[in-house]
C-alpha cells in the first residue's frame, strides 16, 4: 500500500517549481555558497493532501491562488455532500428527459450544455453572479443552477405524466378546463423552453439565489392564497406558511363535515355555523400575529427556562441593557392574552349570528345593504378622509381641508393633539374590518357553499378546501389591510352581478380570485406611474452621456416595456432602469423585504473596539458614525407610535411594501413598511447623511419647499384662485413619483446644538474658567462620595500624600501655567498648598457642610490634603494629555478630549498613590472634567452666578440629575439616548475628510416636526434593484455615476443612497422592527387597552368595590361616590392627624388627641391610623372644607368631587416648600353628630379658609359640606378649624388664638387666606412673567426656598418658556406691604410663584386667571 501511495503521488503531483528554475538568478558568491544538498534543503515543497480513502491521498502542488482560480473552496463537509447529491440528481433527471425523447436534434446538444453548466457551477461558480446580492464570493449562488434545473426537470416530467393520466373528473373555472390535457402539455413545453434558455436566464439574472426564491414563494403563496402578511426572513416565511396550512387543515374537517350534512333553502347545518364562527376567530388571531416567531420563541423560553443574569460589577456593559426586547415580549404576551378572550367572544358571537338564519331569511336585501355599506364606509375612510387631510388635497388645493392643531404652529412643544376626524377614522376603520367585512364573507359563505360543493361545480372534497381557503384569505386580508378591499368588493359585485353574471363562479370565489387580480393590477399601476414619471421628456435629468443616448433609443421599444411591466407585476419583480437610464429591464423576484441580507448598522463605540485603537486612533470619530444614534432613537420612537399613528390616518393610506421619507431640519430617513397586520407594523428605517451630497441637498429642497405660492399658468403668471394651486403647480405635482402627505408629523426626538470648542476656549481667561470648574468639580465629587471616609483612612493614600500634607509644599511641575491655573503661585512658580487653600478652601468647606456626616475641613485636615492631591493630579493629567503645551489651543483641546473620554495617563511618580483605589479616577476625576464643560457653558449666560457656592452646588446637583455627560463612544451614551434621557452633553472630536475639529454637542429631548413624503414603492424597488445590478454584477465603481445623480421627480439620489452598504451609503439601517398599536396611548383612549383575563378581573373587582362603597355612601345622607372611592374621607399625615373613633372626642385647649396631652402637644399630635371600615358611620361622607375660589363656574364643578394633594399631582417636596400631602382615610375623621347647630352653620360658611397656624400644612379639598347632621364627619386635616369653633362655643381659647396676629375668623383678610390655599391659575398675559427676578442682585423678593429660586427663571428653563394658556398651581404668594418679609411683594401688585409641571414661574397676579382650588 505504501508503494501505491508513492506511485500515485509521483504521477499526480505537479511540480510547478521546475518551470521556474531557469528564472533563478543567483550571484556567483551565493551560487558557490549553496551546495546541491543545501540548495535542495532550502526549497520546501508545499502541497495539499486530498484524501480519497483513509489510506489513499493525492498531493496537489498548486498554490492557493491557482487552486482558487480553478475550483471553489468548500468550507464544510455538508457543502461537499450537497454538491455531490446535486450533481447526481442533475445527471439522473437529465438522462431521464433525454431517454423519454423530450429533446431532439440541436436541442439535445443545448440540453447537454445546460446540464454541463449546472454541474460545473458546483465546482466553480460564477462570481459575481447577476443575481448575487453581495460583493465578493457568494457560497449560496453556486447551488442555484442545479437546484433550478432539478425543479424544472421534475415539473416537465410531472406535467407530462399528468397530461397522459388525467382522471374523468373535470375542474373548470371561468370557462377554463384545468384538467384538459392541452393545458398540461402547453405548460410542459413552456417549462422545456425555459430550461433550454438557462444560460441567458442566469446571465440576465431573472432567477434569484435559492434561499431568496424559497422565501419569495412561501410569502407569495401565503399572501395571495391564505391572506397572510409579508415576511421578514426565510424562517419567518416558512413559519407563517406552515401556520396557514395548519389552520386550513383544522378548519377543513369542520367544513367537510358540514357540507356532508343535508342542506335546504331555509336551513344551514349547525356544524357549518360552528365552522363560520371558528373561521372568523382563527382569521382574527392569525392576522394579529407577526410572521417573525423569534419574539414568541423568546417569550416561551423566558417563561419555561428563565435565565438568571449574573452581572459582573467590573464589566462596564453590565449596567447597559436594551429595553426593546423586553418591551416586545410584553407586547406579544398582552396580545396573546387578549386573543385568548377576544377570539372566544368573536367565535361565539358570529356563530350566534350565523345560526340565527339571518343570512337566509333576509336575502337578497341583506347582501345589497352590506355592499352599499362597505362601499360608503370604505370610500369615506380610505379615500375622502385621506384626501382632505393631505397637504395638497387632490393636487388642487394648496392646504389641507382638515387641519391638525399643530399645522399653524411654528414650533411644536407637545405631543400631537387628537382631532375629531382622527377619532372618526379609527371608528370607521374598526367597524369596517371587524363588523362589515366579516358579515360580507359569512353572507357569501352561506349563499355559496352548497353551490361550490355540488357535483356541477366542484365535488365535496375540493369544494370544502376552496371554501376554507377563500374564507380564510378574505377574512385575514380584511383584518390586516382593509385599505383597498372596498374597491375589490364593489368592482366584483358590479362586474359579476350586472355585467357578466353568466361568468360568475359564486360570489365567494369571485371575491377570492378578484382580490388576487386586483393586487397585481395595483402593482402594475404603480409600475406604469413610475415609468411614465421617470421618462417624461420635460423633466428628464441625464446623469451621463449614456442617458442621452438611451432616451431616444427606448422610444421604439415602448410596447416591449409595457409587456415587461405586465410580466413583472405578475411575478412581483422590480422593473429597474438600466444604469439609471430610460431603458427598463425586469429584475429577479424578491420578497417584500427586498434585501436578502439581514444588514443593519453596527455602531462603532468602546464596546466593540480594542482598547489600543481607542487610545491611539479614536475609531468611529466620523460624523456619520456618531450621528447614527439619532436615527436609532428615531427608530425606537417609531416603534412606540408608528402603528397607532397609521391607524389614526396620520400617514394617509398605506399598504404592504410602501415607502415613506421622514424629513426634518437635519434628519432624512426612508421608512420601509414590510409587514402590515391587524394592530402591528414591521418596518425598517434607513437614515441618510446629515450633510449629504449636492444631489441629495437638491432633492431635499424639492420635498421641503412649498408650491403654494406658485402663480404660473403655462408661460405666464396670472396667479391662482385663493386656497387653490396654480395650473403649473397642479400639473407638476401630478408628474412626481412622490407626494407630501403631512407637513407637521410630531415625533419625539432630540434637538441637536453644537458649539465649536475652539471658539469657547480661544482666550486664556476662558481656559482658566474651565480649569477652575474642573478643580471645583473634583472637590465636589470627592466630598460627596460615599467612600470618602474610606479614602481618608487609607494608609497607602496617606503615605502617597504625605508630602502634600506639608503646609509649605509646592508642586512646581512645568505643566502648570499661570495663564490657566487660578491658584498658581507666582512667587514659588507652581501650585502651593497655601495658594490652593486661598482659592478653594471656601468651596471645600461648603461641600463638606452639605454632607449628611460632615468631616473636618481644617486647613491642615486630611480632606484638604486629598482634594489638593487630586486637583494637582487632574491638572497634571490634563497637561500630560496636552503634551505639556497647554498654551497651544489645539494641544489643550486634544488633552481635554482625551480626559473627557477617560484616557488618564499617570506619568508622574508623585501621582502613583492614585493606584490605591482607581475609583478616584473613575468616580471623581472623570466626572469632574465632564461637569466642568457644562459649567463652562453656563458661564457664558451668567458669568458671576457660580461665584456663590450655594448656586454652584445646586447647579451641579441639578445637572447630575437631569443631564447625562458622557463620551459618544461610551456605551452609556447610547444607553442614555435610547432610555430617553432629557438632556445629554458630549465633547466630540471629528476627524473626517481632513477636518480636525472639536465640538460640544448638546441634546435636548423634545417633540420634532417631520414632513412625511410617500414615495411610489415600485420606484424605490426599481432603483434599488438597478443599483444592486450596476455595482455588484457590472462592477461600476464610479462615485459620480449617472444613476445616482439627482432626479427630483423620482428622488433618485436619496433612494439610491439608502441602499444597503456598500451599494448605498446610509449612516444607519435599523433591524426589522415591529410596532404594536397597544403601545399608542391616544389610540388606547379611543378603543381601550388589550382585553385580557387579568384586565377583566381587575375591572370586575374595581367595579364591585365602587358599587359597595357607593351603596355604603348612598345609605347615608350626603353620600358621595367619588369620596367613597378613595376611602370615604381624608387624613393628614402631618399635623393634627390624630383620629377619634368616639363621636365625643376629647377636645381641650385647642388640641385633639388622647387624654393627657397638653396644649403644647396638641399642635403636633402623633399619627394614629386604623383600618377603614365600610358600611359604618365612619365610612360615610366627610365634611369637606370648600377651598374653591370665588368663581361660580368653578365652584359648581369643584363641589362634585374631592381632592387630596399628593406627589402624583405636583413635584412639591417637604424639604423645599414645607407642604405636607393629605391622604384620604375613612377613620381619620371627627364625627359631627350632636354638634351644636351654630358650629355646623359656621362650618358651612368656611369654604375658602385654611388656618395659618398650621405650619407647612396644605390639605387641599373642596366641596360644600352636607347639610345633614347624621353620620357626618370632618377630615383630620380640618380638625384645627373645628377646634377653633369648639373653643369659641365653649368659651375656651384655642392654641392658634394664643398666637398674636393669628385668627381663624372668616373675616380674615383675603391675602392670608390665599397664601394658605393651593389653587390653580392660567397664564393669560405672558408679558407679566418676571423671567429674571430670581437672579436679581437686589434680592427684591424673599424666596421660600433657595432651590426654588434657582429654578424659577430663564437660566433654569433653557429651551422651555411659559406660554399663554399654560396652567399650574400657586405655591407661594407675595403681597404688597406685607408685615412678613417672606410674603412681601417688591411692587404694588401681588406676585405669584406658580409651578407648571417641574418648572417654576414668577408672574404678577394680573397676568393670570384664577381657576379655583387645586382639582
Amino acid at each position: 500500500m505504501q508503494s501505491v501511495e508513492i506511485r500515485l503521488n509521483r504521477l499526480l503531483t505537479i511540480d510547478t517549481d521546475l518551470l521556474e528554475q531557469q528564472d533563478i538568478d543567483l550571484s556567483p558568491d551565493l551560487a558557490a555558497t549553496y551546495g546541491p544538498t543545501e540548495e535542495a534543503a532550502q526549497k520546501v515543497k508545499h502541497y495539499y493532501r486530498f484524501w480519497i480513502l483513509p489510506q489513499l491521498w493525492i498531493g496537489i502542488n498548486f498554490d492557493r491562488l491557482t487552486l482558487l482560480a480553478l475550483f471553489d473552496r468548500n468550507r464544510e463537509i455538508l457543502e461537499n455532500v450537497l454538491a455531490v447529491i446535486l450533481a447526481i440528481l442533475v445527471a439522473f433527471l437529465g438522462s431521464i428527459l433525454l431517454i423519454q425523447g423530450f429533446f431532439r436534434d440541436i436541442w439535445v446538444f443545448q440540453f447537454c450544455l445546460v446540464i454541463a453548466s449546472c454541474q460545473y457551477s458546483l465546482l466553480k461558480s460564477v462570481q459575481p453572479d447577476s443575481s448575487s446580492p453581495r460583493h465578493g464570493h457568494n457560497r449560496i449562488i453556486a447551488y442555484s443552477r442545479p437546484v433550478y434545473f432539478c425543479i424544472c426537470c421534475g415539473l416537465i416530467w410531472l406535467l407530462d405524466y399528468g397530461s397522459r393520466n388525467l382522471t374523468a373528473t373535470k375542474f373548470k373555472l371561468y370557462g377554463i378546463t384545468f384538467t384538459n390535457p392541452l393545458v398540461f402539455i402547453s405548460a410542459r413545453d413552456l417549462v422545456i423552453v425555459f430550461t433550454l434558455c438557462f444560460p441567458i436566464v442566469f446571465f440576465i439574472g431573472l432567477l434569484p439565489q435559492v434561499n431568496t426564491f424559497v422565501m419569495y414563494l412561501c410569502e407569495q403563496l401565503d399572501i395571495h392564497i391564505f391572506g397572510g402578511n409579508a415576511t421578514t426572513s426565510l424562517l419567518a416565511a416558512l413559519y407563517s406558511f406552515i401556520c396557514s396550512i395548519v389552520a386550513v387543515a383544522l378548519l377543513y374537517g369542520l367544513c367537510y363535515g358540514a357540507l356532508k350534512d343535508s342542506w335546504d333553502g331555509q336551513h344551514i347545518p349547525v356544524l357549518f355555523s360552528i365552522f363560520c364562527g371558528l373561521l372568523v376567530a382563527v382569521s382574527y388571531h392569525l392576522s394579529r400575529q407577526s410572521s417573525d416567531p423569534s419574539v414568541l420563541f423568546s417569550l416561551v423560553q423566558s417563561k419555561i427556562f428563565p435565565k438568571t443574569e449574573e452581572k459582573n460589577p467590573e464589566d462596564p456593559l453590565s449596567e447597559v441593557k436594551d429595553p426593546l426586547p423586553e418591551k416586545l415580549r410584553n407586547s406579544v404576551s398582552e396580545r396573546l392574552q387578549s386573543d385568548l378572550v377576544v377570539c372566544i367572544v368573536i367565535g361565539v358571537l358570529y356563530f350566534a349570528i350565523h345560526v340565527s338564519t339571518v343570512f337566509t331569511v333576509l336575502q337578497p336585501a341583506l347582501k345589497y345593504v352590506l355592499y352599499t355599506l362597505v362601499g360608503f364606509v370604505g370610500f369615506v375612510t380610505h379615500y375622502v378622509l385621506p384626501q382632505v387631510r393631505k397637504q395638497l388635497p387632490w393636487h388642487c388645493f394648496s392646504h389641507p381641508l382638515l387641519k391638525t392643531l399643530e399645522y399653524n404652529q411654528y414650533e411644536v412643544r407637545n405631543a400631537a393633539t387628537m382631532m375629531w376626524f382622527e377619532k372618526l377614522h379609527v371608528w370607521l376603520l374598526f367597524v369596517e374590518k371587524n363588523i362589515i367585512y366579516p358579515l360580507i364573507v359569512l353572507n357569501e359563505l352561506s349563499s355559496s357553499a352548497e353551490t361550490i360543493a355540488s357535483p356541477k361545480k366542484l365535488n365535496t372534497e375540493l369544494g370544502a378546501l376552496m371554501i376554507t381557503v377563500a374564507g380564510l384569505k378574505l377574512l385575514r386580508s380584511s383584518f390586516s389591510s382593509p385599505t383597498y378591499q372596498y374597491v375589490t368588493v364593489i368592482f366584483t359585485v358590479l362586474f359579476f352581478k350586472f355585467d357578466y353574471e353568466a361568468f360568475s363562479e359564486t360570489m365567494l370565489l369571485d371575491l377570492f380570485f378578484m382580490s388576487i387580480l386586483f393586487n397585481k393590477l395595483w402593482e402594475l399601476l404603480y409600475k406604469l406611474q413610475f415609468v411614465y414619471t421617470y421618462i417624461a421628456p420635460w423633466q428628464i435629468t441625464w446623469g451621463s452621456a449614456f442617458h442621452a443616448f438611451a432616451q431616444p433609443f427606448a422610444v421604439p421599444h415602448s410596447a416591449m416595456l409595457f409587456i415587461q411591466a405586465a410580466v413583472s407585476a405578475f411575478f412581483s419583480t422590480p422593473l429597474n432602469p438600466f444604469l439609471g437610464s430610460a431603458i427598463f429591464i425586469t429584475s429577479y423576484v424578491r420578497p417584500v423585504k427586498f434585501w436578502e441580507r439581514d444588514y443593519n448598522t453596527k455602531r462603532v463605540d468602546h464596546s466593540n473596539t480594542r482598547l489600543a485603537s481607542q487610545l491611539d486612533r479614536n475609531p468611529g470619530s466620523d460624523d456619520n458614525n456618531l450621528n447614527s444614534i439619532f436615527y436609532e432613537h428615531l427608530t425606537r420612537s417609531l416603534q412606540h407610535s408608528l402603528c397607532g399613528d397609521l391607524l389614526l390616518g396620520r400617514w394617509g393610506n398605506y399598504s404592504t411594501g410602501d415607502c415613506f421619507i421622514l424629513a426634518s431640519d437635519y434628519l432624512n430617513a426612508l421608512v420601509h413598511l414590510i409587514e402590515i397586520g391587524n394592530g402591528l407594523v414591521t418596518f425598517q428605517l434607513r437614515g441618510l447623511e446629515f450633510r449629504g451630497t449636492y444631489c441629495q441637498q437638491r432633492e431635499v429642497e424639492a420635498i421641503t419647499e412649498g408650491v403654494e405660492e406658485d402663480e404660473g399658468f403655462c408661460c405666464c403668471e396670472p396667479g391662482h384662485i385663493p386656497h387653490m394651486l396654480s395650473f403649473n403647480a397642479a400639473f407638476s405635482q401630478r408628474w412626481l413619483a412622490w407626494e407630501v402627505i403631512v407637513t407637521k408629523y410630531i415625533l419625539e426626538g432630540y434637538s441637536i446644538t453644537d458649539n465649536s470648542a475652539a471658539s469657547m476656549l480661544q482666550v486664556f481667561d476662558l481656559r482658566k474658567v474651565l480649569t477652575t470648574y474642573y478643580v471645583k468639580g473634583i472637590i465636589y465629587y470627592v466630598t460627596t462620595s460615599s467612600k470618602l471616609e474610606e479614602w481618608l483612612a487609607n494608609e497607602t493614600m496617606q503615605e502617597g500624600l504625605r508630602l502634600c500634607a506639608d503646609r509649605n509644599y509646592v508642586d512646581v511641575d512645568p505643566t502648570f501655567n499661570p495663564n490657566i491655573d487660578e491658584d498658581y503661585d507666582h512667587r514659588l512658580a507652581g501650585i502651593s498648598r497655601e495658594s490652593f487653600c486661598v482659592i478653594y478652601l471656601n468651596w471645600i468647606e461648603y461641600c463638606s457642610s452639605r454632607r449628611a456626616k460632615p468631616v473636618d475641613v481644617d486647613k491642615d485636615s486630611s480632606l484638604v490634603t486629598l482634594c489638593y492631591g487630586l486637583c494637582v493630579l487632574g491638572r497634571r493629567a490634563l497637561g500630560t494629555a496636552s503634551h505639556h503645551m497647554s498654551s497651544n489651543l489645539e494641544s489643550f483641546l486634544y488633552g481635554l478630549h482625551a480626559l473627557f473620554k477617560g484616557d488618564f495617563r499617570i506619568s508622574s511618580i508623585r501621582d502613583e498613590w492614585i493606584f490605591a483605589d482607581m475609583e478616584l479616577l473613575r468616580k471623581v476625576v472623570v466626572p469632574g472634567i465632564r461637569m466642568s464643560i457644562k459649567l463652562h457653558q453656563d458661564h457664558f449666560t451668567s458669568p458671576d452666578e457660580y461665584d456663590d457656592p450655594t448656586v454652584l452646588y445646586e447647579a451641579i446637583v441639578s445637572h447630575e440629575k437631569n443631564l447625562v455627560i458622557a463620551h459618544e463612544g461610551d456605551p452609556a451614551w447610547r444607553s442614555a439616548v435610547l432610555a430617553n434621557s432629557p438632556s445629554l452633553l458630549a465633547l466630540r472630536h471629528v476627524m473626517d475628510d481632513g477636518t480636525n475639529e472639536y465640538k460640544i454637542i448638546m441634546l435636548n429631548r423634545r417633540y420634532l416636526s417631520f414632513r412625511v413624503i410617500k414615495v411610489n414603492k415600485e420606484c424605490v424597488r426599481g432603483l434599488w434593484a438597478g443599483q444592486q445590478q450596476e455595482l455588484v454584477f457590472l462592477r461600476n465603481r464610479n462615485p459620480e455615476r449617472g444613476s445616482i445623480q439627482n432626479a427630483k421627480q423620482a428622488l433618485r439620489n436619496m433612494i439610491n443612497s439608502s441602499c444597503d452598504q456598500p451599494i448605498g451609503y446610509p449612516i444607519f439601517v435599523s433591524p426589522l422592527t415591529t410596532s404594536y398599536s397597544d403601545s399608542h396611548e391616544q389610540l388606547k383612549d379611543i378603543l381601550g387597552g388589550p382585553i385580557s383575563l387579568g384586565n377583566i378581573r381587575n375591572f370586575i373587582v374595581s367595579t364591585w368595590h365602587r358599587l359597595r362603597k357607593g351603596c355604603g355612601a348612598g345609605c347615608n345622607s350626603g353620600g358621595n361616590i367619588e369620596d367613597s372611592d378613595t376611602g370615604g374621607g381624608t387624613s393628614c399625615t402631618g399635623n393634627n392627624a390624630t383620629t377619634a373613633n368616639n363621636p365625643h372626642s376629647n377636645v381641650t385647649q385647642g388640641s385633639i388627641g388622647n387624654p393627657g396631652q397638653g396644649s403644647g402637644t396638641g399642635l403636633h399630635p402623633p399619627v394614629t391610623s386604623y383600618p377603614p371600615t365600610l358600611g359604618t358611620s365612619h365610612s360615610s361622607h366627610s365634611v369637606q372644607s370648600g377651598l374653591v375660589r370665588q368663581s361660580p363656574a368653578r365652584a359648581s364643578v369643584a363641589s362634585q368631587s374631592s381632592y387630596c394633594y399628593s406627589s402624583r399631582h405636583s413635584s412639591l417636596r417637604m424639604s423645599t416648600t414645607g407642604f405636607v400631602p393629605c391622604r384620604r382615610s375613612s377613620t381619620s375623621q371627627i364625627s359631627l353628630r350632636n354638634l351644636p347647630s351654630s358650629i355646623q352653620s359656621r362650618l358651612s360658611m368656611v369654604n375658602q379658609m385654611e388656618p395659618s397656624g398650621q405650619s407647612g400644612l396644605a390639605c387641599v379639598q373642596h366641596g360644600l359640606p352636607s347639610s345633614s347632621s347624621s353620620s357626618q364627619s370632618i377630615p383630620a386635616c380640618k380638625h384645627h378649624t373645628l377646634v377653633g369653633f369648639l373653643a369659641t362655643e365653649g368659651g375656651q381659647s384655642s392654641a392658634t388664638d394664643a398666637q398674636p396676629g393669628n385668627t381663624l375668623s372668616p373675616a380674615n383678610n383675603s391675602h392670608s387666606r390665599k397664601a394658605e390655599v393651593i389653587y390653580r391659575v392660567q397664564i393669560v398675559d405672558p408679558s407679566q412673567i418676571l423671567e429674571g427676578i430670581n437672579l436679581s442682585k437686589r434680592k427684591e423678593l424673599q424666596w421660600p426656598d433657595e432651590g426654588i429660586r434657582l429654578k424659577a427663571g430663564r437660566n433654569s428653563w433653557k429651551d422651555w418658556s411659559p406660554q399663554e394658556g399654560m396652567e399650574g398651581h400657586v405655591i407661594h404668594r407675595w403681597v404688597p406691604c406685607s408685615r412678613d418679609p417672606g410674603t412681601r411683594s417688591h411692587i404694588d401688585k401681588a406676585v405669584l410663584l406658580v409651578q407648571i409641571d417641574d418648572k417654576y414661574v414668577t408672574v404678577i397676579e394680573t397676568g393670570v386667571l384664577e381657576l379655583g382650588a387645586e382639582v
